[in-house]
Formats: structure tokens, C-alpha cells, sequence
């Protein structure tokens, strides 16, 4: 008897993605496991009930969902609550912001894996869901800033005169920020990234983007290829420079964010008061405080004239492509932990599941999440 799989419509507030699509359903299929959908769980995403059906999936209710299978696939992993002990629950729970949703799962005896602690390895890249999410993220910015903006991006030669092209800075050039820039160019505008990184200079050049240099007197990488937190006097020095070139531009995106932590402020409110009325600052780091010291997360303010934007989960509003890479990226995740047989083993010597594992056997197992809540937390103890 192959595994059984379940996978949950998704409850948070404006989330329309879904776990798996119906393209995805045969892998499991042919490796002997039962797949059950609630009833609509794709439906804003695109994919109705018939399709997943054909593919070879039942659908059910969120009661037989939760009763009927062993491994529970999600976007927004929920609260435990109608979980049963011992279930196996994978998807997103932001663990390293929200220790104790981790610490309740732990008490209510689920077996826990946080996609987002996928590690930044070649052999974990088709499982990286923070960069397949990313990715839609960057490039929606640059849709929502060129709606926002009273200019053209593309520079235009018309009977009327020569329309110049829109100025686009980007700041942070993990995925969302290299993104953005491609999108930008491909738009027409002329664009420039900034990363704390220098080792991302070629990367930026590459896409065909002007590398803005700022010097900081100390590498900005961290551990694991993200940008590390930067001290007082690096963040003094780095917004006095910035301020200086962003009266030149006509568009901001900024997407700098540290794994766990509140978002730095790079654009202050004084450097939102230098550029021209008009402009537009959209901030990608809104839902952890944001990059602009103005920023409401899910709202479009207006700064002495600039507009800046905090939008809030942007791949649910591509869910049909998000849904598509986010189920890939569940999908392979799970059958690393598959036998060819297609029975269950979770192998904590394979570095993706270790990591990836944050509650099991009524514990919180993953240390970073432990030493949030206290060293050698335990279940019932904050």
C-alpha cells in the first residue's frame, strides 16, 4: 500500500495558490501513493476539480482530507488544529519569524518540514521555494511600478517628440532582484542594482543593468549567499551615498531581506523627499517591516509626492504560474524522502530533509528555531 497524500485549499487571507496542480499528480501516482484534494482547493488557481480527477486523484472534504492521509501538502501550512498526531505536514510556516506557530505544532505532535529552510545547494535547487516564489515576486514589482508610474518605461520616437526611457533602480539582487532588473530592461527602461554583495556586480552587468557602486569598506555577503546584516556606520555610511542617487531615478524596487530578521531600512524618509514627485518606490520586504522607512505593508501611500508601494504576497497574485513551480518544488522535495518502493523514509542524514525539519515526535528538532524559543526548548516551554 503506496503513501496517501492529501493536500488543503488554502484558508489565509488573499492566498489563492494551491499545493500540487493536476500535471504533477502522475508523479506521485506512479510511485503508488493516493492523492486526496478537498473540493476547490484549486479552484482560484485555475484548476478545477475535474482536472485533478483526470489525473488520477479523489476528491474529498477538508474532514476527509485531514482523517485520510498521512502527509498533508500545503502552501500556508494552518494552524494544528484537526491534525492528527503523527501527520506528516510540508509547506511554508515561516519558522525563523514565527517560532512559536513551530512550538504549537510540536505540542500537538505533527511531524513539521518548513519549506523555507530548503538549503541554497545545487542538488536542493528544484526544491528552492523561496527562489521559485521570488522569482514571480521580481517580476510583478516591475508590473506594478510601470502602472503606478505617470511615465513610459521605454524610451519612444514619435511624430510628438522623444519620449525618454524611465530610470529603474534596483536594490538587492538575490532572485527577486535579479528578476526585477530583466523584467525592467525588457520593459525598456534604463536600470541600475545595488547589492551589499560586490560578488553580484557581474550578475547585475550581465542582464544588462548598471552596477551602482557604494562602498561599505567590508564584504555584505552572510552565510549562505544572503546578505548579511550590516552594522550602524555601514548603514549610515550606505544612506548617504544611496540618497545621492536616487534624485536621479524613477522607479525604486527593493527587495534586501535577511532570513529571520526585520527587513534594514535602506530608503529613509528623507531619501524618499529628494526624488521627483511622481516617482515610485515599490517595496518588496513590506510583509517584514520593509526596505523604505515609509512603508505600510499592503498599502499604496503617497510620500511628498512619491508613491510607494508595500504589496503583500505578490506570487498569489500570479497563482496559476505560482502554483505550477511551487508544486514542482513540493513535489521533488517529497520524493527525496521516498523509496523506490514509495514508502516513507525520512533520513536525517540527508541535509535537506535535516534541515528542512523543524517539529517531530512532540519536539521542536531544527536548533536555529530552538534557540528562537530558548536553547533546548521543549514542547509547552517558551
Amino acid at each position: 500500500m503506496g503513501l496517501s497524500v492529501g493536500v488543503l485549499k488554502e484558508t489565509v487571507p488573499g492566498e489563492r495558490r494551491v499545493a500540487l496542480t493536476p500535471k504533477v499528480i502522475e508523479t506521485l501516482t506512479k510511485s503508488n501513493a493516493t492523492v486526496l484534494l478537498e473540493s476547490g482547493a484549486g479552484l482560484e488557481s485555475g484548476y478545477p476539480d475535474e482536472e485533478y480527477v483526470s489525473r488520477g486523484a479523489k476528491i474529498g472534504s477538508r474532514a476527509d482530507v485531514l482523517s485520510q492521509s498521512q502527509i498533508v501538502l500545503t502552501v500556508r501550512v494552518p494552524e494544528p488544529a484537526g491534525l492528527q498526531k503523527g501527520q506528516l505536514v510540508i509547506g511554508m510556516c515561516d519558522p525563523l519569524s514565527e517560532p512559536e506557530f513551530v512550538l504549537r505544532h510540536a505540542q500537538a505532535g505533527t511531524t513539521l518540514f518548513a519549506m523555507e529552510l530548503v538549503p541554497r545547494t545545487t542538488r536542493a535547487q528544484s526544491m528552492d521555494v523561496l527562489s521559485s516564489m521570488a522569482s514571480i515576486a521580481g517580476y510583478k514589482a516591475v508590473l506594478i511600478a510601470a502602472l503606478e508610474l505617470p511615465r513610459l518605461f521605454p524610451m519612444m520616437t514619435t511624430a510628438a517628440g522623444t519620449v525618454p526611457p524611465a530610470r529603474v533602480l534596483v536594490i538587492g539582487a538575490g532572485v527577486a532582484g535579479l528578476q526585477a532588473i530583466a523584467t525592467a530592461r525588457r520593459l525598456g527602461a534604463v536600470v541600475s542594482g545595488y547589492d551589499v554583495r560586490a560578488a553580484v556586480k557581474e550578475q547585475i552587468e550581465s542582464l544588462g543593468a548598471k552596477f551602482v557602486s557604494i562602498t561599505l569598506g567590508a564584504s555584505g555577503e552572510g552565510q549562505g549567499g544572503y546578505a548579511r546584516a550590516l552594522t550602524e556606520d555601514e548603514i549610515r555610511s550606505q544612506r548617504e551615498q544611496m540618497a545621492a542617487v536616487l534624485k536621479e531615478m524613477d522607479v525604486v524596487i527593493t527587495t534586501a531581506a535577511v532570513p529571520g530578521r526585520k527587513a534594514p531600512i535602506l530608503v529613509t524618509r528623507d531619501m524618499v523627499h529628494v526624488m521627483s514627485p511622481g516617482s515610485v518606490i515599490v517595496d518588496l520586504a513590506a510583509e517584514r517591516g520593509g526596505n523604505c522607512e515609509v512603508t505600510r505593508a499592503g498599502e499604496t501611500i503617497k510620500e511628498h509626492g512619491v508613491n510607494v508601494v508595500g504589496p503583500v504576497n505578490l506570487p498569489a497574485s500570479v497563482p496559476n504560474h505560482a502554483s505550477q513551480m511551487y508544486a514542482r518544488n513540493i513535489v521533488t522535495f517529497l520524493k527525496n524522502m521516498m523509496t523506490k518502493t514509495g514508502d516513507l523514509n525520512v533520513d536525517l542524514n540527508d541535509e535537506i530533509t535535516r534541515d528542512t525539519l523543524v517539529a517531530r515526535d512532540g519536539e521542536v528538532t531544527n536548533a536555529r528555531v530552538q534557540s528562537l524559543l530558548g536553547v533546548g526548548a521543549q514542547p509547552g516551554k517558551s
